[in-house]
């Protein structure tokens, strides 16, 4: 169900529009919130009570505890994590703040920064980029909803965003593991724009929008605790498969290719529900 009160203002629609991102309210209840952090504690310790895994790559409970832990399709494995994936609400928000007639997932993907403390390294920096760089091969304007598990801050690595970037371009080249301050004068000179950020602070259970050329990263995690989300990267209804683009080794062009799809088909199926208008779906 829509719950119409959260839905973004003709001024939050604009605001967006300009500056590429929305830092939008609260949608998520103390309870639900609880149920995600346990479904999220249970997929990293390989419980996936559907019985499917997240794509391949996943982070295992083997795996480094100091890094930054990033499972794509996390909503396979876990039916707390798809109830999120299929929140009517976010689909609507995204809807309206792209211009939109319905909104699709691309894919999600469940992020935890561990917290290391005053020692936290750069290692837990995640470089300035942008989206669009690794979407290309999806037509249409995509965006992402981000999801706050845990009150986010500047201390515990909260996104920060580059405003207005999204009106300058797909930047080429890879520019993500670079020093987030060190970057800053390179992409001034090769932008010709002015590098300026903004912190998108958020308390838990609160959703931020961002379109997928806006440029945003984050820094290390200063705390005693992790920092935890999930991360609704969204397509309009329409969005259609580009063949042989740079990205065709995304892991949602190499589901196209399994399914037979062709250059030009729109993304549809399980693999990618519909979240508004909102339609059954069934397993994966």
């Amino acid at each position: 169900m829509i719950q119409d009160e959260l839905l973004p203002t003709q001024q939050d629609i604009r605001f967006y529009r300009k500056n590429g991102y929305w830092l939008g309210p609260r949608i998520l209840s103390d309870e639900f919130l609880e149920r995600l952090r346990s479904a999220m504690d249970d997929v990293y310790a390989g419980k996936f009570e559907t019985g499917t895994e997240p794509w391949l790559g996943y982070w295992k409970a083997n795996g480094n505890s100091s890094a930054v832990r990033k499972t794509d399709n996390a909503h396979w494995a876990n039916n707390t994590l798809r109830e999120l994936v299929m929140n009517e609400t976010i689909g609507a928000m995204a809807a309206l703040l792209s211009g939109s007639r319905g909104i699709r997932l691309w894919h999600d993907q469940l992020l935890y920064k561990p917290g290391q403390g005053r020692k936290a390294q750069a290692g837990g920096n995640v470089g300035w980029h942008q989206d669009n760089n690794y979407w290309r091969c999806a037509s249409g304007e995509l965006l992402t909803a981000w999801v706050a598990f845990d009150d986010v801050t500047l201390n515990n690595g909260c996104m920060q965003v580059v405003p207005a970037s999204h009106k300058w371009g797909l930047i080429e080249g890879d520019f993500f593991n670079q020093d987030l301050e060190s970057m800053k004068s390179k992409l001034e000179d090769s932008t010709g724009h002015k590098f300026r950020t903004k912190p998108c602070t958020l308390k838990a259970g609160s959703v931020s929008f961002h379109h997928c050329l806006t440029i945003h990263g984050s820094g290390p995690n200063f705390t005693d605790k992790p920092r935890r989300s999930l991360v609704l990267h969204l397509m309009p209804d329409d969005a259609a498969y580009i063949a042989d683009s740079p990205n065709d080794n995304h892991m949602n062009a190499i589901l196209m290719r399994r399914l037979g799809r062709r250059n030009g088909d729109v993304f549809e199926g399980d693999f990618w529900p519909q979240m508004y208008p909102q339609n059954q779906m069934s397993g994966v």
